[in-house]
């Protein structure tokens, strides 16, 4: 899943007229809306009390679009274009930005293919303009594989939630929090492991340093033997000079 850019809610000055207007004037609104380029989640104003009576007026298409552009995509308008108002050519383009913003959450990188057919673009020279647009319109944020022909994506503007968005997101945050598990298992037993090794490590450092402490005194103990050998022995018989032997007899001269 792409990571989604937070931006501001130009959205509110849609919403605080609709509160007030009604009929075409509501409809203008909605319109404005549509053509609004920095305008890309709708669900604030699809909540307004004004715009859900449109359902059961003669400007209920208009609801319809505006619900299009909150969770459609191009292929839904493609589709439902006999019971939607006729869109501007900015219009449809936004609605091809919004359509790759829905792609960009279910995949990082998409394929050329999917791309053509999502956006209903005849060749890969007007898909790859359209994927620079919106790059350029900050709706997107990621670079074109022209080699392996696919678009990564690094980041979109976010969308409104649907319901069946909301079971995904579910799911996503369930297999993220699996991973969370199966790693804080790893990370565990690894820790058994290094303290198991380290213990290992203790005992034999304390084994050698018992072995080497005996070695010592087993050296200490022998050099003090060799110097009470010595020391027993006594000391060697020795002539001094000067003496006379008993005995001796003295000649007269």
């Amino acid at each position: 899943m792409s990571q989604e850019k937070v931006i501001e809610k130009p959205l509110q000055q849609f919403v605080v007229q609709a509160l007030k207007l009604e009929g075409d004037s509501l409809v203008e609104v909605i319109k404005q809306a549509l053509d609004c380029v920095d305008t890309f989640v709708f669900a604030e104003l699809l909540e307004c009390p004004n715009v859900i009576a449109l359902e059961t007026t003669h400007h209920a298409p208009y609801l319809h679009a505006l619900r299009m552009f909150s969770q459609g995509t191009y292929l839904d308008y493609l589709e439902k274009k006999e019971c939607l108002p006729e869109l501007s050519d900015p219009q449809k383009k936004k609605l091809q930005y919004l359509t790759i913003v829905t792609l960009a959450n279910k995949m990082k990188r998409i394929p050329y293919d999917v791309l053509l057919k999502e956006l209903n673009v005849d060749n890969v020279r007007d898909l790859e303009d359209l994927i620079i647009e919106a790059i350029y319109s900050n709706v997107v944020s990621g670079e074109l594989d022209q080699q392996s022909d696919y678009l990564e994506v690094d980041w979109t503007v976010g969308r409104d939630v649907g319901v069946n968005d909301v079971d995904n997101m579910i799911d996503t945050l369930q297999q993220w929090c699996d991973s969370c598990e199966n790693v804080l298992s790893t990370v565990q037993a690894r820790i058994v492991d290094a303290n198991r090794t380290k213990q290992e490590v203790l005992k034999h450092r304390a084994a050698i340093d018992n072995e080497v402490t005996n070695v010592k005194k087993a050296i200490r103990t022998q050099i003090q033997d060799e110097e009470m050998s010595v020391d027993t022995s006594g000391p060697t018989k020795k002539t001094v000079k000067g003496t006379k032997p008993s005995g001796a007899k003295f000649w007269n001269k």
